[in-house]
């Protein structure tokens, strides 16, 4: 059973962090632009998959270990950090090579993740969302709130709200995406413009990691 009353506040607050711009919207954003809408989605559905991972973290305890342990939560700290930077490394590694080759060979030895890679992105959103500690301890400061003492079983409750927050959250990423694909369409009419995206998100992607050691 859920408090009617807890769901309705759950709805309103999870609404207003999703659309609140952050680091998982920046990533998202910059998926969009340097490779498409069909990677920004893949994005998405890969933050979902990293909620239902902290969600299940959370039930069986795990998450509060981070909590209680700064060890432990400056390792994943660290891990996620260092994957945000290597993706951006790589990205920028890509718009350094010198043109010189076919247009096919330069497309197949392309670093950066390419539309043609797009499980690739969701399974790198995924990681990104399950190595970032802040996420985990949102999970296990921000939903327990919602759990109605007076109702019998309180892990239920924090499973039902765990995983409804990346169900509600994900069309609102939709909808960024949808938007930014416009934008990154007006940029990508310039020839030129693919690098200069590339390199951007490459830079996004490492202050990503700085942010999140912050």
């Amino acid at each position: 059973m859920i408090n009617p009353d807890f769901l309705a506040s759950f709805l309103l607050a999870s609404f207003l962090m999703a659309v609140a711009p952050g680091p998982s919207n920046a990533f998202l954003m910059a998926q969009t632009f340097a490779n498409g809408r069909a990677a920004g989605i893949q994005s998405a559905f890969g933050f979902a998959l990293g909620g239902v991972v902290h969600t299940f973290l959370a039930v069986i305890g795990l998450s509060a270990v981070l909590k209680a342990s700064p060890t432990a939560y400056s390792a994943v700290q660290y891990a996620g950090a260092a994957y945000l930077c290597y993706l951006g490394l790589i990205m920028i590694k890509g718009t350094l090579k010198t043109p010189d080759t076919s247009e096919d060979s330069t497309s197949e030895d392309k670093p950066h993740i390419s539309t043609s890679k797009k499980s690739n992105v969701m399974f790198q959103a995924m990681m990104t969302e399950v190595l970032n500690p802040k996420v985990a301890l949102f999970f296990i400061a921000f939903i327990p709130q919602f759990v109605d003492p007076t109702l019998s079983s309180a892990t239920f409750q924090l499973a039902f709200f765990g995983l409804l927050y990346p169900i509600f959250a994900f069309p609102i990423d939709c909808t960024y995406i949808y938007f930014g694909d416009k934008i990154a369409q007006f940029f990508r009419s310039n020839p030129h413009s693919q690098l200069w995206i590339d390199r951007v998100t490459g830079i996004v992607f490492i202050a990503l990691a700085i942010n999140l050691l912050y």
